[in-house]
């Protein structure tokens, strides 16, 4: 178990260390200049005092190689330090601590939804006896991940908002300005996890484990939650782990959809102003939390299935 759980810490360091390194390179690639945008700001770029613009490259760093640029920013990124917004002058750190609790919250209520609503579409459309209801049950998760996350968001907006006024369409207001933004990023996600988990239940009651439950008198419902449930969770889980990081990168579109403040519209003002050190901040902050919850899941297998640690302890004694 020791050896599983180094192994998994060492993959998400490896992850944490390429997003932050692909980042850096993409955008020091990126055509324009943020020093200059930020110095021009509101006049003419022709305007801008050179000495200035020396000024703010060489207080920002961007005078130096790009090599040197990458170590210093790297080793202050280790310590947790990510500079200063080039469009607001304020540390990365605290502006995305500011931003962090609202995504969080929309993320988290998300996933929640997502896994409840995901779930029990798939355990009743493979319980359920009735044929027809059967098929179109699972005809609606594929409905679900076709349909376009910002169209979701206008449709609740003008069926819940404007026409029966049950939630504010804008904002952050408490429970109520949340419900809506983490219904629509719900649907696509909870569609997939309904995809996978349905498969994983068929074949599951299949096997031949689920036929020697049925002949030593197991019910129906204990079969299907007690025995096959257990065993075709694990793909699923697999699945929620990789769609955190759907989720975060929805929430840029849900958040300006609903004027919602946090990490969402933080990345696209960003990205705008061609901020440089926040886009990095933003990205290694979302590589984080996809690789620490991906983490706790890959914590979480072992627990539902033993023989993961077994098989992972046969190969690395054969290596």
């Amino acid at each position: 178990m020791r050896r599983y759980v180094i192994k998994r810490l060492a993959q998400a360091v490896g992850v944490l260390w390429a997003a932050y390194t692909v980042s850096f390179l993409v955008l020091d690639y990126l055509p324009g200049d943020p020093v200059t945008a930020m110095a021009s700001a509101g006049m003419d770029s022709g305007q801008v005092d050179p000495k200035q613009l020396a000024a703010l490259r060489h207080e920002y760093g961007f005078d130096k190689p790009v090599l040197v640029q990458y170590a210093e920013h790297l080793g202050r990124a280790v310590r947790g330090d990510f500079g200063d917004s080039v469009s607001t002058g304020r540390p990365v750190t605290s502006t995305l601590a500011d931003a962090l609790p609202q995504t969080l919250q929309l993320t988290g209520a998300a996933l929640l939804l997502a896994v409840l609503l995901g779930s029990g579409l798939a355990v009743l459309a493979t319980y359920t006896a009735q044929r027809w209801l059967r098929q179109l049950l699972l005809s609606l998760p594929p409905l679900g991940v076709s349909v376009p996350t910002f169209w979701v968001g206008l449709l609740l907006v003008e069926v819940f908002s404007f026409r029966l006024r049950l939630f504010p369409a804008f904002g952050n207001d408490g429970f109520k300005g949340l419900v809506l933004p983490a219904l629509t990023l719900a649907v696509p996600t909870g569609a997939q996890i309904a995809q996978v988990l349905a498969k994983s239940l068929l074949t599951a009651l299949d096997q031949a484990y689920v036929d020697t439950a049925r002949a030593k008198g197991a019910g129906r419902w204990r079969v299907h939650l007690r025995h096959a449930l257990r065993n075709a969770s694990l793909p699923a889980l697999t699945v929620v782990g990789l769609l955190v990081g759907q989720l975060i990168a929805g929430s840029v579109v849900v958040e300006t959809v609903f004027s919602r403040d946090g990490l969402g519209r933080v990345t696209a003002a960003a990205v705008t102003a061609q901020d440089i050190p926040l886009v990095q901040g933003v990205v290694v902050f979302g590589a984080l939390i996809f690789v620490t919850t991906n983490l706790v899941i890959d914590l979480v297998y072992p627990l539902l299935d033993p023989r993961i640690v077994v098989a992972s302890g046969r190969r690395a004694a054969l290596t």
